[in-house]
């Protein structure tokens, strides 16, 4: 059954992980997992210290060339009666410096555990302003695992 958005949003805010869709400079799909946090209907995302391949990801030069973006959260189970998925269409940003920025990390924080080391180093924040929650449960499902 289709979500209200209100409910497509409750679910992708307790989802650990989203998978960020971008368009590359060359027209590519391109998708990657990310942490999030979401406030009201904006998700903050950074740059954080895991391995990276490069220092200049693909994710914010895709960004910065179109900023449209798709983010989605699932659960998947066996029990094809209790699946879900959220997905959360808007305009992304990439911010460098400022209160932006602060506050992804700070949110960030606050949901992981692994962001708490005050000297963590992160990167560039992603800024998400959110147009659109559109989601999908089965049959009746209405809690969220």
């Amino acid at each position: 059954m289709r979500l209200a958005p209100e409910e497509a949003r409750r679910r992708f805010a307790l989802a650990p992980v989203a998978r960020l869709a971008t368009v590359t400079p060359e027209g590519r799909p391109h998708l990657v997992p990310m942490t999030f946090a979401l406030e009201g209907d904006t998700i903050y995302s950074i740059v954080d210290a895991k391995p990276k391949d490069a220092v200049a990801l693909a994710r914010l030069r895709s960004i910065e060339a179109n900023p449209l973006v798709s983010l989605l959260t699932d659960d998947y189970t066996d029990d094809w009666d209790r699946l879900w998925w959220a997905r959360a269409d808007g305009q992304a940003r990439v911010v460098e410096h400022g209160a932006d920025r602060e506050r992804a990390i700070e949110l960030l924080r606050a949901k992981y555990a692994q962001y708490a080391d005050p000297s963590l180093p992160f990167g560039a924040a992603t800024v998400v302003a959110v147009e659109r929650w559109v989601g999908w449960a089965a049959g009746s499902t209405l809690a969220v695992r």
